[in-house]
């Protein structure tokens, strides 16, 4: 069963339980999927839905941010119940240990001197984490690692 079909389930599950914004949250990543498909003109491949999944989970942190500064306590829960539902469609995240290690493995991969090589570390690396982690933490373990 694909990712797609996974949140079309979740949707009618849903649906059935009476979770408003479950609903709610899914039919926005439904909709934010159909408009990628349509600009795509084919259908969405695995990686592009989870893609879609994280980009949507980054514009609430950001929401999250602004709605804090400007004292919105309700809207930060509401953002904040939204990336709970939205990360339970992430491929599961690695830890700050074993991202640790793949960025040694990387350095010493590309023979990596300082800071300057941070771009060819990172090109190695993406594709290893695949994106099972947050890019501000492999950014920060690799700037530590290189300086």
């Amino acid at each position: 069963m694909g990712l797609r079909d996974s949140i079309d389930a979740d949707v009618k599950g849903a649906l059935k339980s009476g979770a408003k914004n479950k609903v709610s949250t899914l039919r926005m990543l439904n909709a934010a999927l159909k408009n990628k498909q349509i600009d795509k003109r084919r259908p969405l491949t695995e990686d592009e839905v989870v893609e879609t999944v994280r980009s949507l989970i980054k514009q609430r942190k950001d929401a999250i941010e602004q709605f804090a500064r400007g004292g919105r306590q309700d809207l930060v829960e509401k953002e904040t119940e939204e990336v709970s539902i939205l990360e339970a469609y992430l491929p599961k995240q690695l830890s700050r240990e074993e991202v640790e290690a793949m960025v040694r493995e990387a350095v010493a991969g590309t023979g990596a001197q300082g800071p300057k090589d941070m771009g060819k570390v990172m090109k190695a690396l993406i594709p290893m984490i695949g994106g099972r982690a947050d890019g501000k933490l492999v950014s920060e373990l690799v700037k530590h690692a290189l300086g």
